[in-house]
């Protein structure tokens, strides 16, 4: 009788399982600690990531963008680098849970520290959802998964552009979701670290409000010319998600 991959990685008590795809995909997450976010669904849906790309993200968290990237069969390999052990360990069951060990591999490392060597492979792409918010704003979540992930507190953007020049190549690609608001910091930030912004997207809640984010894609020691892509909604006028936004839960397969 076949063992069922839920008896192998069962949830803890303090953890829930989450499923995309109609069940396919499955994410093992803490129940009050971090949880991934729309961001990250936006990161691996509108990043353009080749078959044969080598991809790392920078926070991977639970591991869920290298996994929606594996399952949608969009790269060659991935790691994902997470700081925080207890999450780079529930990171690892999700690979194994999903059955991608041979695909993803996680990596427990500050990727304020990391550097060329400690990636198995050339790298093509780096793509991540940094902390945006600043030490000095906001409240602070006295969980420390969720401040981590959300206050600048062990790295920010600037530590993560740097971090993917280290690892990448000159034509290497970044792929980052960031604040709107934020966005001249957010070119600042790439370009001094020897990157050009190629292709931008602004990403609405609705296409009748502002833009509350922002998707770059950005080359290292690319041309100038940079392409600004049509606005992205996430909800329509009823409230519900767009086409576009249902796809990125939707396998082009199922």
């Amino acid at each position: 009788m076949k063992t069922s991959p839920f008896e192998i990685f069962p949830p803890a008590g303090d953890e829930t399982l989450d499923t995309l795809f109609q069940g396919r995909l499955k994410i093992l997450q803490p129940r009050k600690g971090y949880r991934f976010s729309l961001d990250s669904v936006l990161l691996a849906g509108l990043t353009q990531a080749r078959r044969r790309d080598r991809v790392v993200d920078l926070g991977t968290g639970c591991g869920v963008v290298p996994l929606l990237l594996a399952f949608r069969g969009a790269a060659g390999h991935l790691t994902g680098v997470e700081i925080h052990p207890p999450l780079a360990a529930l990171a690892r069951r999700n690979v194994m849970l999903n059955g991608f060990s041979r695909l993803v591999e996680i990596l427990e490392a500050d990727l304020r520290l990391i550097q060329r060597d400690q990636i198995p492979g050339p790298v093509s792409l780096v793509v991540s959802n940094p902390p945006y918010r600043e030490i000095a704003s906001g409240r602070l979540n006295p969980n420390r998964e969720k401040a981590f992930a959300r206050h600048e507190l062990l790295a920010d953007l600037g530590a993560v552009v740097k971090a993917a020049a280290r690892l990448l190549p000159t034509k290497g690609r970044l792929a980052l979701i960031y604040p709107a608001r934020r966005l001249s910091r957010l070119f600042r930030e790439v370009t001094e670290a020897g990157f050009t912004p190629k292709c931008l997207t602004l990403i609405h809640g609705s296409l009748d409000s502002p833009a509350k984010l922002v998707h770059l894609e950005a080359i290292r020691g690319g041309g100038e010319e940079l392409r600004i892509n049509k606005p992205f909604a996430v909800y329509g006028a009823d409230r519900r998600y767009t086409a576009e936004m249902a796809a990125m839960y939707d396998s082009p397969n199922s």
